[in-house]
């Protein structure tokens, strides 16, 4: 503290200057910040309480549609036979627009109208009181099946019999072919000690190694035919025209059969002699005349076998025709036996419940029918207006294929808004409606739809909603842009203040005052608001005037300058100032 007092006392002028500089500065400070709060003026712009309207909506933009859109497809595929659909065309509700060829459709139609008829018919025949006349003809008619029955029964007879000679002939002609048969493959014409068969085959092989494959064939289709040739010729011995039935068919089948195995060793003999033959004709070696005999007897047996093969064969089909025959007589029998005991004891109540049930079914029949038949012609839902036709007169048209587009004429707006405002919409509320395309025209509606679901983007949450229009304009068109308010409450005749004017302080709103030129403030209950205003349920009256903004303003400049260059002492404190740093 010595040092410091030493320090000043050594420099006392400069630090009389710095003293005296700073106490100037400090006083010109004061000055100005007096004569600035001095000249500072505040002025309030107040707003008075008036009663008007209140209306409180939600806005959304959106995209102009249709309220029903359908694809007309026929259920159905054919031909397009009959076509009245083009763009822009209004239709009514039930008008045909397409017909595809329904000709076997129609057709299902009739037959099924038929059969209904004719069920009601036998319906009604059933039910009919018993005639006489119906009791005659159903005994004339069971007489007639059991004369048919002994009939059939002498034409059985007459087959078995006639099958039976027809074996006896078989087996005059068979024993010659087997044993002509045996001569040709097994006899010694050619050489001494070799049977043809082998002579064939040796020489063939001179040529053709192929023969002998022939010949195999040959040998084994004839043993086959011997054996069964042999049985047969025995079964045909023991039996005679006196044997019962069942033993002349087995013998006729039997001996059919063997004709079978005869007549395919002959076929195989005659193969096997034609390879031969024609073997040696492409080496140009001659073929000896025995050949040639014996080609001439394989084709005479085969004409005779062929014959009795005939034969047999419409023996069997008689005897299975007359067996049918006495099958359906006694069938025939018993049922023209019980048709007859029916009528004698009248309509069973089964029967009747039976007929009216196949009726029903009939009926479900045409009905489907007629279904089927209504799928080859695409009729108009609703009113509308063809938006696009695709098909054309004479194509085929396919089941689920789009012909043409229909649109109802009622035009919707389609708007999206957030879950907060989607909240205050209900069905039914009115709602105005601007277009961009066409900036002279506003038009009215109401909400017809709300989303039961919204859809989440990005975290928030939207709903969509649909706007019916009221009127239809011509230039709306669907696909334009729409911009929507939707009327949430509306109120008349209330008291409202600018929405400016409005404070929230403590979760309660106040507006302010003028009271002798001084603001206060004064709480109020709010009601709805819109745009501009806000409704007063409490706290104000008409005619109250409000604070809507406050402006601040100042003295001119000269009158600062004086403010600062004026008061008491001023400029005596600066000479002094001045005086001290001297």
């Amino acid at each position: 503290m010595g040092k410091f007092i030493k320090f000043i006392g050594r420099h006392k002028g400069m630090f009389t200057v710095g003293v005296a500089v700073l106490g100037v500065g400090s006083y010109f400070g004061y000055q100005y910040f007096l004569n600035q709060t001095a000249t500072s003026e505040v002025t309030y712009v107040t707003s008075e309480v008036t009663r008007g309207n209140i209306v409180s909506a939600v806005s959304g933009t959106g995209l102009v549609s249709v309220s029903n859109q359908v694809e007309l497809k026929p259920d159905a595929s054919g031909k397009i036979v009959y076509l009245n659909i083009k763009a822009g065309q209004e239709v009514k509700k039930g008008d045909l627009l397409a017909q595809l060829d329904a000709t076997d459709a129609v057709q299902s139609v009739r037959d099924a109208k038929d059969n209904l008829e004719s069920a009601k018919l036998a319906l009604e025949k059933l039910t009919a009181p018993i005639d006489e006349l119906d009791i005659v003809k159903a005994k004339n008619s069971l007489a007639k099946a059991e004369e048919a029955l002994p009939n059939a029964q002498d034409d059985l007879a007459k087959a078995y019999e006639d099958g039976y000679n027809d074996v006896a002939n078989v087996f005059l002609d068979l024993p010659n072919i087997m044993s002509g048969l045996e001569n040709i493959l097994f006899g010694y014409e050619f050489k001494d000690g070799q049977w043809n068969i082998d002579y064939y085959k040796t020489v063939g092989k001179l040529y053709d190694e192929g023969i002998e494959a022939y010949a195999d064939a040959a040998r084994l289709s004839y043993d086959a035919a011997r054996e069964s040739y042999e049985k047969n010729f025995d079964d045909y011995k023991a039996a005679s025209r006196l044997s019962d039935q069942e033993t002349v068919a087995g013998l006729i089948d039997e001996t059919y059969a063997t004709l079978k195995s005869a007549s395919e060793a002959i076929k195989k003999t005659k193969n096997f002699l034609d390879f031969y033959e024609d073997t040696l004709t492409k080496k140009n070696v001659e073929v000896s005349s025995k050949t040639q005999a014996h080609q001439t007897s394989l084709e005479n047996y085969t004409g005779t076998t062929n014959g009795h093969l005939s034969q047999m064969s419409s023996d069997q089909n008689s005897i299975d025709a007359a067996q049918e025959d006495i099958i359906n007589a006694q069938r025939t029998i018993q049922e023209q036996q019980g048709a007859l005991d029916d009528l004698l004891a009248g309509v069973d109540p089964l029967d009747v419940r039976s007929q009216e049930l196949t009726i029903k079914q009939r009926e479900s029949s045409l009905q489907s029918a007629q279904q089927k038949l209504a799928d080859y012609y695409v009729r108009a839902p609703f009113d509308g207006v063809i938006a696009e036709a695709t098909a054309q007169l004479g194509e085929s048209a396919s089941s689920g294929t789009s012909i043409a587009t229909l649109i109802t004429k009622q035009k919707i707006a389609e708007v999206t808004l957030n879950e907060i405002d989607a909240a205050k919409v209900k069905v039914g509320q009115r709602a105005t409606l601007t277009f961009d395309a066409v900036s002279d025209l506003s038009i009215t509606g109401e909400v017809v739809e709300i989303d039961t679901l919204g859809e989440v983007s990005q975290g928030v949450v939207s709903y969509g909603i649909k706007i019916g229009f009221d009127v239809q304009d011509d230039r709306v068109k669907p696909g334009m842009s729409a911009s929507v308010s939707i009327i949430i409450e509306s109120r008349q005749n209330v008291l409202t203040v600018p929405s400016g004017a409005v404070k929230n302080s403590t979760g309660s709103s106040y507006v302010e005052v003028l009271v002798d030129g001084v603001p206060q403030q004064k709480t109020i209950i709010l009601g709805i608001s819109d745009d501009t205003a806000v409704e007063v349920t409490d706290g104000l009256v008409e005619g109250d005037r409000v604070i809507t903004s406050q402006k601040t303003g100042s003295s001119s400049q000269s009158s600062q300058s004086n403010s600062t260059n004026s008061g008491p002492g001023g400029n005596d404190a600066m000479r002094g100032m001045m005086q001290l740093t001297r």
